[in-house]
């Protein structure tokens, strides 16, 4: 039998670890499999997709900037990539191009396994109104979670959020974060404050309840201020590898045939490599 070629395609793309983390998968369970980095450029991108099969592909991921154009350019679409309105794993079915998204997966498993139960926790406060932001309000709402307050400074795109998600999504600006923190069970950072060593605080967990759970969905650094912020208060909190850790499951599974697991040797290895880069 072929090997099974799979591969992941942004613009850059050399930064990416997701090569890493499904090398590591094939390796582990002996799969007769390649997973590579490929750049491609905007321009190039429609082209490309059109030129998956021939190349022998059965699949792969999609990251920035072409989440959007995959959402457009694939034959078929399930659920979730529908109510994101974004394409990060591309999978053949039946000779069709499918286009699905697995970061609402990826964040739910995260939590799932760093704060079991957490989705009993509402109301959430999402901060950031960007792409990973409908990821996540995906995934609350898929875990009934029936209060989600979306913070961010350009008010009016938080408000397309709420419309695109309807009941019991709101919008929120800036100034009211303080306010919609005081009976939230969740804070959920998903900008890009805290990432590479910028130390704007995105919100002050010190308003929170002390049930709640603070996760970011920044993993460079690990420990973001938000995160750091948290931790004198007793809060539980759950960092951002896990969710690219986790997302990359359901596209293994499905161009490999093997369900592969999270491992903490996996995590090790990412972290190592992150640290290595810094």
């Amino acid at each position: 039998m072929a090997e099974k070629r799979a591969f992941v395609t942004g613009h850059p793309i050399a930064h990416s670890r997701s090569p890493k983390i499904h090398g590591y998968w094939l390796e582990q369970y002996g799969i007769d499999g390649s997973y590579q980095a490929i750049d491609v450029a905007p321009a190039d991108f429609a082209a490309f997709l059109k030129s998956l099969g021939e190349h022998g592909y059965c699949g792969g991921n999609v990251t920035i900037p072409h989440k959007e154009a995959a959402f457009a350019g694939v034959v078929r679409r399930d659920h979730a990539a529908d109510e994101i309105g974004a394409v990060n794993t591309l999978w053949f079915e039946a000779g069709a191009l499918w286009g699905g998204n697995t970061d609402g997966y990826g964040f739910a498993a995260n939590l799932d396994e760093h704060a079991p139960g957490w989705a009993i926790n509402g109301p959430a406060v999402v901060l950031g109104a960007g792409g990973a932001s409908r990821a996540v309000i995906h995934a609350l709402k898929e875990r009934g979670i029936k209060d989600i307050r979306i913070v961010n400074r350009t008010l009016a795109r938080a408000e397309e959020l709420s419309r695109h998600f309807g009941a019991g999504v709101s919008a929120h600006g800036a100034g009211a974060v303080g306010e919609l923190l005081a009976d939230a069970g969740l804070l959920i950072n998903t900008t890009a404050l805290g990432m590479h060593g910028d130390a704007t605080l995105s919100a002050d967990p010190a308003g929170l309840p002390d049930h709640a759970i603070v996760t970011d969905i920044v993993y460079v650094p690990l420990e973001t201020p938000l995160l750091a912020a948290a931790r004198p208060r007793g809060l539980k909190t759950v960092d951002g590898l896990g969710m690219l850790l986790h997302q990359a499951v359901p596209g293994f599974e499905r161009w490999f045939g093997r369900k592969p697991e999270v491992t903490p040797e996996l995590r090790r290895m990412i972290i190592a490599d992150i640290e290595g880069h810094r």
